[in-house]
């Protein structure tokens, strides 16, 4: 079996839920990125940040990415995975909620981001079909 920790990018950097919009977009920029976790002060992890968030949820409403704060768009409880669970269970949770990254979670500590290509790199040729298969599908979230 192999474990989302595993196969997954350590050193994950994250936007802070009180850094602004503009301070998002700068990170995304400087590590040629789409997305990042959001994270409270207490390290936990509060949501994912897109740069379509940004451009969607802030700018096109009329919001100031200068202003707005990371944490006014982290929604919900975020969508994650295990350091310990299994490859295949990734695969089917990022199907299942329509995603192509999951945060790998420790407890409660942020450890690592697993994206489509990590497991990819992982999965049997035989596999990989069933992953573009879904990377494919209509509607699939690019977050």
């Amino acid at each position: 079996m192999t474990t989302a920790r595993e196969i997954m990018t350590a050193g994950v950097e994250c936007i802070g839920e009180n850094e602004t919009l503009a301070d998002a977009a700068r990170k995304l920029r400087d590590f040629d990125i789409g997305s990042m976790p959001i994270c409270g002060e207490d390290n936990r992890l509060k949501g994912m940040l897109t740069d379509r968030d940004i451009v969607v949820a802030c700018i096109a409403e009329g919001g100031d990415p200068m202003t707005v704060t990371a944490g006014e768009l982290a929604q919900g409880k975020p969508v994650t995975i295990g350091a310990d669970d299994d490859v295949s269970e990734a695969l089917a949770t990022m199907k299942e909620h329509k995603v192509r990254r999951l945060p790998v979670i420790d407890g409660h500590d942020l450890v690592g981001m697993l994206t489509q290509a990590d497991a990819a790199r992982s999965l049997p040729d035989d596999r990989i079909g069933d992953l573009v298969e879904y990377i494919s599908e209509p509607g699939a979230s690019r977050t």
